[in-house]
């Protein structure tokens, strides 16, 4: 029986180092795929560093822009106040104007009425 046992027994298979070059490929890839990881990681934070200077440029290029609105809100308010200022100056000239033409016909007729009044009293002439 011993010789039976010695038979039937099945002995491991020893183990020895091989490169399979599937296993060779699988982790050329694997390395691969990190490194391209690592580059495209990168890349993307110097792409956001470089967005977010973008951004900060753009902000104070738009708060920049914003003042010079607000600059020329006040000028075309100011504009618009001097146009109102002149436009009620002409119509208060007009007024005036108007005003001085009726006075004018007004001492036109009482100068008229004075010297046919003074021409019809010869007596206040000689003293």
């Amino acid at each position: 029986m011993a010789e039976d046992d010695e038979m039937h027994a099945v002995k491991a298979p020893a183990w020895k180092w091989e490169w399979n070059l599937n296993t060779v490929v699988i982790l050329l890839g694997f390395v691969g795929g990190f490194v391209t990881w690592g580059a495209t990681w990168n890349e993307v934070q110097n792409r956001s560093e470089s967005n977010s200077v973008a951004l900060d440029k753009m902000d104070k290029r738009l708060t920049a822009v914003e003042v010079e609105m607000r600059t020329l809100d006040t000028q075309e308010l100011r504009l618009s106040a001097v146009e109102k200022q002149a436009s009620d100056a002409a119509v208060s000239m007009r007024s005036l104007e108007g005003t001085l033409n009726v006075l004018g016909s007004d001492i036109r007729v009482v100068r008229e009425i004075l010297q046919r009044i003074e021409s019809s009293q010869p007596a206040n002439r000689e003293r």
